[in-house]
């Protein structure tokens, strides 16, 4: 197992991006479905949330891998 430890920053940005995708999925999920009770306009808050969360979270994996291919 290789000693240094900027081999491996890459590698655990690239994991990180796994959790930031379902992560920003669930809080758009959540943030919608809090909206949806709140002003009773179930289920257009929640779609747009998750859309939204899932652009997020894309774009972060977009981020993450154009700055580890450089």
């Amino acid at each position: 197992m290789p000693s240094d430890p900027s081999i491996w920053r890459p590698v655990m940005a690239l994991a990180a991006v796994g959790w930031v995708l379902v992560v920003s999925i669930v809080l758009g999920y959540f943030g919608g479905s809090y909206l949806d009770r709140k002003l009773g306009t179930e289920p257009w808050f929640l779609v747009v949330g998750v859309a939204l969360g899932t652009i997020a979270g894309f774009v972060q994996l977009w981020r993450v891998v154009k700055r580890s291919l450089k």
